[in-house]
């Protein structure tokens, strides 16, 4: 087809022919003629407002738990021959998760992580270096109390058996309360030597390279001891488990303010490595009672079950739960921001409008979880011992034989941590805050997956050491050595996020569903307990991120050779 060409003058003209001008008076004129509207919001603007807001978001949370509630089921169906039972109340309450993972999300990014960041960026100025010691130690202990998840591991507690574990189950039990504490210690001591780090500007190399080593030789010591050995998985269970969907975006939220504040702007993720130390100074506190309760000689009876009370029952539980997770730790940041800092916040009410709607997407997430994910999850810890052995209520025959069966309960154990920790909020807020601090490089979803293929891997190797009776301490030992030998090649950056990841792959959507799993196994199989799935949940991750940073680095190494060239 010929093109015709014109001078920019005619083009210029034809088009000043469509046009009008007005002056500003008439325009001015025209709206004060117009009559007077009410000002309300039609159903229909209510809608054209908020659907492509919200629509996007909660397409974001179908993407990530319709897979792994879909490979729940399908497991079942398709190896195990079994359908879910109440299949409508777990539909109902897969969708209250993915609702209650949009508002939480959305509240954890307007509300509580500004809020945080500000209080770590000015405290250091406007207070002394003590008073952000004691408020990171507050923080730390306050969180930990409040994490649902300790809960969870507490009622799994009701598996392990008395003659062959009588510590863990007096930790579980009767001194459960020294436990909770060991590990709100332990959190709370781990935020001041992160603190301490940031205003020192210390490498986390160095402090993992000296925490490590000391968390391994107490684990050594704890395993050579009868009594102990049995303790050791729930120590580092512990440690995988205390960093939740709350406290993790404090924590990094405080720790990144801390960091920008001390003038270390060169590294954007300077202000990891917290999280890091909170997932292993709880093994050396929850060790270290174990040992002292050990040393005391005889220990009591577990106590009688008792009914529970109308506020430990669903919904009620759910709804407090969130509130126990949420308020305290928002109390204690606005406390420490008027009273310490003196500091009124700038625009309120999007600092309101955040916690409630972080409030609430919790409570909605808590119910859809128990209603849902964990009930689904129940059910597959209950069914999935059926593939290679005999059914322990129906006392039906193994459907496979015992090696097929077990390769599969390998690989279904590979495929719902991979799918938990996709679904897990607490990452997905790390995941935003790294993608924000590196303008882009890092994307969300890179991180997602990396850390993912580590936890399915650990979820797996957890299972085996259940079904094989393998010694946790020798796993535990050979995963961080290999993860220390990586850790010494890698950046400082890498190192951070690597060694944070592991702090956040483990709460509200992976503890339940893989305690129920251990649990399952291990009375299935007639071992003693059914902890260490995710303790290693936790080490997988370190590993996977370190050698997908490490192979990146040499990429690139490789390209820049190639251009020089």
């Amino acid at each position: 087809m010929a093109q015709k060409s014109i001078r920019y003058g005619q083009y210029l003209g034809a088009i000043r022919r469509h046009h009008r001008q007005i002056s500003y008076n008439q325009v001015v004129a025209m709206e004060r003629a117009m009559p007077a509207g009410s000002g309300k919001l039609r159903a229909l603007d209510v809608h054209r407002l908020l659907t492509p807001y919200i629509s996007v978001r909660f397409l974001e949370q179908v993407r990530t738990v319709i897979p792994l509630a879909l490979m729940l089921i399908g497991f079942q169906a398709l190896a195990l021959r079994t359908s879910p039972e109440e299949a409508e109340w777990i539909a109902l309450g897969i969708c209250a998760v993915m609702l209650g993972l949009m508002l939480f999300m959305e509240g954890v990014k307007l509300g509580l992580m500004p809020f945080a960041e500000n209080i770590g960026f000015l405290m250091p100025a406007r207070s002394g270096p003590m008073v952000l010691l004691g408020f990171g130690c507050l923080l730390g202990a306050a969180a930990t109390f409040a994490e649902p998840a300790i809960g969870a591991l507490q009622a799994a507690g009701a598996s392990v058996s008395a003659e062959r574990a009588g510590l863990l189950k007096a930790l579980l039990g009767p001194y459960a309360t020294w436990l909770v504490f060991a590990v709100a210690g332990g959190v709370g001591l781990a935020v001041i030597l992160g603190l301490t780090r940031l205003m020192f500007a210390w490498r986390l190399k160095r402090l993992v390279m000296i925490v490590v080593p000391a968390c391994l030789g107490i684990t050594v010591y704890a395993a050579s001891q009868p009594g102990l050995e049995k303790v050791v998985a729930l120590a580092w269970d512990c440690g995988g488990i205390t960093t939740g969907p709350v406290t993790v975006p404090l924590v990094l939220a405080v720790g990144i303010g801390v960091a920008a504040s001390a003038g270390r702007g060169d590294n954007p993720l300077s202000g990891f490595g917290i999280v890091t130390l909170a997932s292993l100074f709880p093994v050396m506190t929850v060790l270290g009672v174990a040992i002292y309760l050990n040393a005391q000689g005889a220990l009591p009876a577990a106590l009688p079950v008792l009914t529970p009370s109308w506020y430990q029952e669903t919904p009620v539980a759910e709804l407090l739960g969130a509130m126990r997770a949420i308020l305290p730790l928002v109390l204690l940041l606005f406390i420490v921001q008027r009273v310490v800092l003196r500091y009124k916040m700038a625009r309120r009410d999007v600092f309101v409008y955040g916690v409630l709607t972080a409030l609430f997407g919790m409570m909605a997430f808590n119910l859809g979880l128990t209603a849902g994910l964990v009930e689904l999850g129940n059910q597959a810890g209950n069914n999935v011992p059926w593939a290679f052995s005999t059914h322990r209520e129906s006392g039906a025959p193994p459907l496979y034989p015992r090696w097929l069966g077990l390769s599969m309960t390998m690989i279904f154990a590979f495929c719902i941590g991979y799918g938990a920790t996709v679904a897990e909020p607490a990452l997905n807020a790390m995941g935003i805050t790294v993608e924000n601090l590196t303008d882009g490089a890092f994307k969300k979803r890179l991180l997602i997956r990396a850390v993912a293929i580590g936890v399915g891997i650990g979820a797996a190797t957890g299972v085996a050491k259940i079904l094989f009776d393998l010694p946790i301490a020798r796993l535990l030992i050979g995963a961080y050595l290999l993860a220390l030998l990586l850790t010494w090649f890698s950046r400082e950056e890498l190192v951070n996020l690597a060694w944070d990841s592991a702090g956040v792959t483990t709460g509200p959507v992976t503890v339940p569903l893989l305690l129920a799993l251990g649990v399952g196994l291990g009375e299935a199989v007639g071992a003693a307990e059914g902890f260490g799935i995710l303790a290693m949940c936790s080490v997988g991750p370190i590993l996977s991120v370190l050698t997908f940073g490490l192979w990146i680095d040499y990429r690139a190494r490789r390209d820049k050779q190639r251009r020089v060239a």
